[in-house]
């Protein structure tokens, strides 16, 4: 009997997915079949779900499987496929961590170094569900890895449901604080203290960021936001409006103002504010803001008169995911992994995730396809 395997499908904005079962197809030369055992449902599926990311959904071809938050195991391995992109030999039934994009390695952007800019990634969303190889994301039982993947082994002290989180939060946090320039002893400000601003608060401390600010409003938030490495938290229910905020970060720099300010909000009103907090030649690192039509108003004088930097980024480099892993690895008994884990849901249930995780029932919705 032919392998088949089974898969939530997305046939239309909004609507209540559907569990199909598809042939399970041999990887081609240069591919890597996945068997995915943990796929986390990431904001920005609910987002597209909600119809809130017009951008993604002009090229989305219905039927499809969303999801890029996800790790699992080496379920088959292509022709002349040997390692992962470490150089380390991998053989089927490795646990593994992947990049979700496969860009193509031959344009002008790939060319130069910088795959985040290509033009031409993803070939598994040029098709639907239906079609081609049908598993083309993270809500399945199986995954593929396409020509140009990158791909790297998970120690085996990092459990299934945090190494799911490293291939879209850990590894964006990285890149986003590189690309922010970041250095020793600078101060940075992070303007949420969910997922993406916990795994920043812990990337801040050990570029060694001399003072790590975190503003929520959610005290559970901000006790984690200590533990993940922050040196000051200002709470939105003492600190009330934006001059208080704004004032508060300015007294605990020094009076100097902010070297980086993050949004891992997502909310536009963010930026203007965390534009205030920064002293001279100051940068602003834009992440959270991926939702079409959102917009903010702001001063373009203060740009010019502190130097100022306004920095967006979207994914990373095949190098920020190996960093993620080798980082949480080291430090797996320093900072508490594991609340970031989101509340499981077996695969056949992936609706009453979806609206769970949208009521606020629940904060991170998880789907195990096994």
């Amino acid at each position: 009997m032919a392998k088949t395997g089974l898969a939530a499908v997305m046939t239309g904005v909004g609507k209540e997915f559907e569990i199909r079962e598809y042939p399970v197809a041999e990887p081609g030369p240069g591919m890597i079949r996945i068997k995915v055992a943990i796929a986390n449902v990431c904001g920005s599926d609910i987002h597209t779900w909600q119809r809130d990311r017009d951008a993604a959904l002009a090229t989305t071809l219905f039927p499809t499987i969303m999801g890029h938050e996800m790790m699992g195991t080496v379920d088959a391995l292509g022709e002349s496929v040997t390692t992962d992109s470490d150089g380390q030999p991998l053989t089927v039934g490795e646990r593994v961590v992947y990049g979700y994009t496969f860009p193509c390695g031959h344009c002008a952007s790939c060319m130069t170094g910088r795959t985040t800019l290509c033009g031409n990634k993803s070939p598994a969303k040029k098709f639907t569900s239906d079609e081609n190889l049908h598993f083309n994301g993270a809500f399945g039982q199986y995954y593929y890895l396409y020509p140009n993947h990158f791909i790297y082994k998970c120690p085996d002290n990092i459990p299934d449901a945090v190494a799911a989180t490293l291939n879209c939060a850990m590894a964006q946090v990285i890149y986003a604080l590189e690309e922010a320039r970041l250095g020793l002893g600078e101060s940075v400000v992070i303007q949420g203290a969910g997922g993406l601003g916990l795994y920043a608060s812990a990337v801040a401390r050990q570029r060694g960021a001399g003072k790590v600010i975190v503003i929520d409003g959610v005290p559970e938030r901000l006790a984690l936001a200590r533990e993940f490495g922050a040196h000051e938290v200002i709470d939105m229910r003492e600190f009330g409006s934006t001059e208080q905020r704004v004032e508060r970060v300015w007294e605990l720099t020094r009076g100097v103002g902010a070297n980086v300010a993050c949004d891992f909000v997502g909310f536009p009103a963010v930026m203007l504010e965390g534009l205030q907090m920064l002293g001279n030649g100051g940068r602003y690192m834009e992440v959270g803001n991926i939702n079409t039509g959102l917009t903010c108003e702001f001063e373009p004088n203060l740009l010019v008169r502190r130097h100022l930097t306004i920095i967006g980024m979207l994914q990373y480099e095949p190098r920020h995911l190996k960093q993620a892993v080798d980082l949480v690895s080291a430090t797996i008994d320093q900072h508490p992994y594991h609340t970031l884990m989101a509340h499981e849901y077996p695969l056949a249930e992936i609706n009453r995730a979806f609206k769970e995780q949208t009521t606020g029932k629940i904060p991170r919705a998880a789907l195990r396809t096994w």
